[in-house]
């Protein structure tokens, strides 16, 4: 047979080199003229465990094309496809026919050059790679078919084709192979972000669901029956990756084709028709992340991949219980630091450049993007982390939720909610799709949602993280808060963000002061009674010293929190209100509307009365290292209660004394209950290393009961 071949690289020079071997009349055509001139000189060789030889052929320049040709074979990137199709058309013979090999669906570009009548397709899967000018090696030996696109059945001219290519058998549903190889081809590009090999990618049990979504997505797009190869079945994808896994570890060929167009050749990639040819939320983070590492903002590595299975966990786990309100495709960050490798989210009261500051209101979510990213996101960023989703909040973190934005559901039991204001920020940790969020906690905003979630909330002492760039509620009893699945990951993210290390209090164990009237059953949900009992019991058995408080603090610090909240939120969102009450939630407009009547005298009172029991209460760490009780005298309900109800005042009657003192105060899950409960440690002012790290201790005594 007499061929000219477009595309002279790893595919089409390999199997050209075959068909000169095997007798055949064969041009290559191709515009790398450093990879002609050596065909030129020295022949073109092919190398590996499968076949070792060199051949002659003619070899051109592609604008060295002339005249008339009966038989072209076009195996360009699939990016190159208009560029080559244009190409070939003019020199095409009115009864030519034109081969594709390439990956991807590229049917309907070359058919905008080429009358689709002179176009057989090819699917290919053998692995080759050109390693320098006049050099291909050929992997393995793998399927390879060749059919014809617009007809069911096998043609002349295809068996013609595959007479004459080496290792080619003929189908009738060549594009059932070609969606079997998007969906496969898919996950390679998944792979290609991280510096695995095609084997490691698909085998690594981190990835298994990952990569199986992936492939599920794309083979739900599929307009034909997809079919299977070389381990591949769309019936049985699960099966597939410990087959494809196996074949691919066989192969002289270790990383694919977008790998080593990213990360050894240095140039643009196939992505493209990635994002053209496919739609789902997968294959556009993957491709978001590939067009990244073009740009040289990063570099392939697992911490991609890691990326890629938070967007798939995020989507598949989270986003049904309302917690995402963004996804923040491939996103800027350091290339190093503490936190390189994490994944974190980032409440939508916060601001991150890019994407509208929600509020947990629908009018703003659809406002224009933040310029800027707040301080404490920066600080993220600087540190390493992907800052890769915002997370659902209760509306302007007043306590209730808009009616028109869904609020967060509890991952352990969806017909309960995940708590406020920060209850996104919880459950995406708590699904396992970020390893920490950023919330905000003004009464309890960030460790109520880590009670009822089963994740750990920390609000560090006030005023050591920013709030700049985050709207406000009560500016004195705002704070930035951290959620995490465990106190180490918690550590880890409060010293990238404070830039320096916790304090460690060494080997000796806290003193615990307790308040009686805070463990009263009358009091607590016997669930949160039953769970903090034996959590207290366990430390008591672990050798800590319990210490009984008055409630004479606690209980003066109760009554100033409503004036003070009340008035600095009127002053902040009271404008708005009176210039368009519409624009908030029915809920949310009318605690605000309550707190009009609050004066400045009763503000001030309270201020005054804040001041002074905070003396009294701080005073209490002469005799005690920290605070231990229930985070929350209740479990996860089914609805958030309003700020002004009965149970909106006892949801936060255990937290909102710490923002008026300023304490840090953790949460930390107790294991064995049948909801989620959460033990509340505060500390002296200041002291958040060794709240930290005592909660840590005591987070493990709990899990080895």
């Amino acid at each position: 047979m007499k061929m000219t071949i477009v595309g002279a690289g790893a595919i089409g020079g390999m199997l050209g080199a075959h068909m000169v071997a095997a007798g055949h009349d064969i041009t290559l055509c191709d515009a790398d003229r450093a990879h002609i001139d050596a065909i030129r000189a020295s022949g073109l060789t092919i190398e590996g465990p499968i076949a070792n030889f060199t051949v002659h052929p003619t070899a051109i320049y592609d604008d060295e094309l002339t005249g008339q040709h009966d038989c072209v074979m076009l195996a360009v990137k699939s990016h190159h496809t208009k560029m080559a199709a244009s190409l070939i058309a003019p020199h095409l013979s009115s009864d030519g026919v034109v081969l594709t090999v390439q990956n991807g669906l590229t049917l309907d570009t070359a058919a905008q050059f080429i009358d689709p009548r002179h176009i057989v397709t090819a699917f290919i899967n053998i692995g080759a790679d050109v390693i320098e000018p006049g050099r291909i090696r050929q992997g393995n030996i793998a399927a390879f078919y060749v059919g014809e696109p617009l007809l069911n059945e096998v043609t002349e001219r295809v068996n013609r084709l595959v007479d004459a290519l080496p290792y080619a058998k003929s189908t009738t549903n060549i594009l059932g192979f070609l969606w079997g190889k998007e969906a496969y081809g898919a996950m390679l590009y998944a792979g290609a972000v991280s510096d695995l090999s095609i084997a490691d990618s698909l085998s690594d049990p981190r990835y298994h669901d990952l990569m199986i979504a992936i492939a599920r997505e794309v083979l739900d797009q599929a307009p034909v029956k997809a079919e299977g190869f070389d381990g591949f079945e769309p019936d049985d994808l699960e099966g597939s990756l410990e087959r494809l896994a196996a074949f691919n570890a066989a192969s002289a060929k270790t990383h694919s084709g977008i790998y080593r167009d990213l990360m050894v050749r240095r140039r643009p990639t196939e992505v493209a028709d990635l994002l053209r040819d496919l739609s789902g939320p997968l294959t556009t983070h993957i491709g978001r992340i590939i067009e990244a590492i073009e740009r040289n903002e990063r570099t392939c590595e697992v911490a991609n991949l890691d990326l890629a299975n938070a967007y798939y966990r995020a989507h598949r786990l989270a986003e049904p219980l309302h917690a995402i309100v963004h996804y923040l495709e491939a996103p800027r960050r350091a290339p190093t630091g503490p936190l390189h490798g994490y994944q974190v989210a980032i409440k939508d009261i916060i601001a991150v450049a890019g994407t509208p500051l929600g509020n947990g209101n629908p009018i703003d979510m659809t406002g224009p993007p933040s310029s800027t990213d707040a301080p404490i996101v920066a600080t993220l960023r600087e540190a390493g982390a992907d800052v890769f989703a915002t997370t659902s909040l209760l509306e302007y973190a007043l306590g209730s939720p808009h009616p028109g934005v869904p609020e967060a559901r509890n991952p352990v039991a969806p017909a309960l909610v995940a708590g406020g204001s920060s209850g996104g920020s919880a459950v995406i940790v708590a699904v396992g799709a970020a390893q920490l969020a950023l919330g905000t906690d003004t009464g309890g905003s960030v460790r109520i949602p880590a009670h009822y979630c089963n994740v750990v909330g920390f609000k560090p002492t006030y005023g050591h993280l920013p709030i700049q760039g985050i709207t406000p509620l009560a500016p004195t009893l705002d704070h930035v808060g951290i959620l995490a699945r465990d106190v180490a990951t918690t550590i880890l993210g409060y010293q990238a963000l404070m830039g320096s290390p916790v304090t460690h209090p060494g080997s000796r164990r806290p003193r615990l002061g307790v308040v009686r009237t805070q463990l009263a059953t009358d009091l607590l949900d016997p669930i949160v009674a039953q769970a903090i009992h034996h959590a207290l019991d366990l430390l008591t058995m672990a050798g800590y010293e319990r210490i009984e408080l008055a409630p004479s603090p606690f209980d003066r610090l109760e009554l100033a929190f409503d004036p003070i909240v009340g008035y600095e939120a009127y002053q902040i969102h009271g404008p708005l209100l009176a210039a368009d009450p519409q624009h908030f939630g029915e809920e949310t407009a009318r605690v605000l509307g309550q707190a009009r009547s609050i004066t400045q005298a009763q503000y001030l009172g309270a201020i005054e009365e804040k001041r002074a029991a905070s003396v009294e209460l701080l005073g209490v760490f002469d005799t005690i290292d920290l605070i231990v009780g229930p985070t929350s005298p209740m479990v996860a309900p089914g609805q958030n209660p309003s700020l002004d109800t009965p149970e909106g005042y006892l949801e936060g009657i255990m937290t909102r004394v710490y923002n008026l003192t300023g304490q840090p105060a953790i949460s930390i899950p107790i294991p064995g209950s049948r909801l989620p409960v959460g033990l509340q440690l505060a500390g002296a002012r200041g002291h958040d290393g060794e709240v930290l790290c005592w909660a840590e201790e005591i987070e493990r005594i709990l899990g080895e009961s």
